[in-house]
């Protein structure tokens, strides 16, 4: 194994394990993501082809609402594979689906850049937020390309463009300056917005063998009580500015959230809080 491969088993182990730590938010605020996510997450499986009595790919499912919507659609006739790379939100995951009687859906730990399934096994992929977090988003895309048979479809979403997500914008960028380091390259890769372009997610897709690509933008307003409802969402399940601020001491990250939670307040409304979100959503198949 090189230094390269070498750094990014190392860096993937480091997502494992934080994801591991914020799993249990992740899950416990899924009723608020679900309600935030729904519009997209309708267009993705649909756009993907999901249908009755399909075998699935759901890639980097996280505690796996959108996998139930999919088990629903395939029905038990169907099958449901939902991968992720943090075992904790996989056994969260595999809890829900018992729980909901969907003995249709099969959960696995595995890296969405070798996800370690069979070739031309799946009739439709998904990737729901996760693809913009992958270090190689290309080779995750060949992956999902070779699980699929020959017309099959793929769907996935991920945030578009900064200055269409400011309440995320504002989280990273004064994360980045609480913890004194130098704001990133928003587009850079497994970057929160390293596929906010069209244009960039499109190239991906075809360079991965895929055709008719089609990207569209949707707006996802984020509703919630207060501005402190959605940092406690934050603080308990945003693994990515939990990373930022990881090596502060309490006092100064203590100053970083009362900073953010006041940056955050330009989105209160009379009704709420209310942080407007625009998301990219991509379909596409195998020829």
């Amino acid at each position: 194994m090189n230094s390269s491969e070498t750094g990014s088993q190392a860096a993937k182990a480091l997502v494992r394990a934080q994801w591991d730590t914020a799993a249990r938010g992740w899950d416990a605020h899924s009723p608020e993501i679900r309600a935030w996510l729904r519009g997209a997450t309708d267009a993705m499986i649909a756009m993907a082809g999901v249908k009755r009595g399909a075998r699935v790919l759901d890639v980097a499912a996280g505690a796996g609402d959108q996998t139930l919507d999919i088990a629903e659609r395939v029905g038990p006739a169907g099958a449901v594979v939902a991968t992720d790379l943090s075992p904790a939100i996989v056994a969260l995951a595999e809890d829900r689906a018992r729980g909901a009687g969907f003995t249709q859906v099969h959960c696995r730990v595995a890296d969405g850049e070798d996800l370690q399934v069979e070739a031309a096994s799946f009739d439709a992929a998904v990737c729901r937020l996760g693809l913009m977090l992958f270090l190689d988003p290309l080779q995750g895309l060949r992956e999902m390309h070779r699980a699929l048979r020959p017309g099959g479809g793929v769907g996935t979403v991920v945030f578009s463009a900064p200055e269409r997500n400011p309440c995320v914008a504002i989280l990273v960028a004064t994360a980045f300056r609480h913890a004194g380091l130098p704001v990133r390259d928003p587009y850079a890769p497994g970057s929160l917005f390293s596929l906010g372009s069209p244009r960039r997610i499109d190239a991906l897709f075809v360079e991965a063998g895929f055709r008719d690509v089609a990207t569209t933008a949707m707006d996802a307003v984020f509703r919630m009580p207060s501005v402190d409802d959605y940092l406690a969402f934050v603080r308990s399940s945003a693994s990515p500015i939990l990373q930022i601020l990881a090596g502060l001491s309490p006092a100064r990250a203590q100053a970083a959230w009362d900073d953010i939670r006041e940056r955050l307040r330009a989105f209160d409304t009379p009704t709420g809080w209310e942080g407007p979100n625009e998301l990219l959503i991509t379909a596409a198949r195998r020829p």
